[in-house]
C-alpha cells in the first residue's frame, strides 16, 4: 500500500475526471494508494475543501496558508479554530518561498511564526514549504521550538545539509515527482542519504506530474511512480519503499494507522 503524503484535491481540474472526485480516489485505490493527505493553501478555502472531501474515510486534512498566498494577514485565532476540525492532522502548508516572492518576505516570516505557534498549541505536526530560504526556515523552526511537534519538509528540493538539520529536529523529508526529472541529479543524491525512517512520498497533485506523466495533470495515483524512482535511487524494491514510507507516515500521524 502507498500513501500520498501531500496533494491538493480541491485544486484538481475535475473535468478530466468526469467532474467527479470519486474517480480520482478510485484511480488511486486501483494503484494501492490507500491514504491521502489533502493540504490546505488558504484559510478561506479550507471549509470548502473539508466539505468536498468529507465522505472519504481515507482522506485526511491539513489547515494553513501557503507562503505564496499571503493576501490577508494570518489570524492565529481563525487558524486555531479551523484546525480543530476532526480530520485535520497537521498545520500548513506554511513556510517560506523567496524564489517566487522575495518581496513578501516580512509577511511570510510573520505568517510562518504564527503557524508554528498554533502547531505547538494544538500539538499537531507542520507541513513546510521552503524554497531558496534555507537559513530563515531553519532559524524559525528552532526559535519557535518546532521540534516539539515535528512535521514534513514537503516536495523537498534543497540541500542535504538542510535535510540533515531538519531531520535532527524531528522532521521527515518528502519526495515528489521532481525526483524523476532529468535535471534533478542533486536531489537524487539527497534521496540516497535520507535515513529509511525519515522519508515520505507525495504527488503535490495537481502539480509536478512525475515521469512518465510529464505534461499531464498530476493525481494521487501517480505517487507510485515516485516510489519506483526512489526505489531505483536507493537500490531497494518498490514494495520496501511503499512499506517504509507508509510506516513513517503512520508514525508521524498515528491516528491514520
Amino acid at each position: 500500500m502507498f500513501i500520498d503524503s501531500h496533494c491538493h484535491l480541491d485544486r484538481l481540474k475535475l473535468e478530466e475526471f468526469d467532474n467527479n472526485l470519486d474517480n480520482v480516489i478510485d484511480a488511486a485505490l486501483a494503484e494501492k494508494v490507500n491514504t491521502l493527505l489533502c493540504v490546505s493553501v488558504t484559510l478561506q478555502d479550507f471549509p470548502a475543501m473539508a466539505e468536498q472531501t468529507a465522505k472519504y474515510d481515507n482522506v485526511w486534512l491539513t489547515c494553513g496558508a501557503h507562503p505564496l498566498n499571503q493576501d490577508d494577514e494570518i489570524d492565529p485565532e481563525q487558524l486555531t479554530n479551523l484546525a480543530t476540525h476532526s480530520r485535520v492532522i497537521a498545520i500548513g502548508e506554511t513556510g517560506l518561498d523567496y524564489f517566487y516572492a522575495p518581496e513578501t518576505k516580512p509577511v511570510q516570516l510573520d505568517s510562518f511564526r504564527k503557524h508554528v505557534r498554533v502547531a505547538n498549541q494544538l500539538n499537531k505536526p507542520l507541513i513546510i514549504h521552503t524554497r531558496d530560504a534555507q537559513e530563515d526556515t531553519l532559524a524559525i523552526l528552532r526559535a519557535e521550538q518546532a521540534e516539539n511537534v515535528g512535521g514534513i519538509l514537503h516536495c523537498f528540493t534543497e540541500s542535504w545539509e538542510m535535510a540533515e538539520q531538519a531531520i535532527a529536529m524531528g522532521f521527515y523529508i518528502s519526495f515528489s515527482g521532481i525526483v524523476t526529472f532529468k535535471n534533478a541529479a542533486a536531489l537524487r543524491e539527497v534521496a540516497k542519504k535520507v535515513p529509511s525512517d525519515r522519508f515520505l512520498i507525495e504527488t503535490d497533485a495537481p502539480y509536478l506530474a512525475p515521469v512518465p506523466h510529464r505534461g499531464k495533470q498530476n493525481q494521487p495515483a501517480y505517487v507510485v511512480e515516485v516510489a519506483k524512482h526512489l526505489a531505483s535511487i536507493r537500490g531497494t524494491s518498490v514494495a520496501e519503499i511503499a512499506k517504509q514510507s507508509s510506516e513513517n507516515f503512520h508514525r508521524l500521524f498515528p491516528q491514520t494507522a
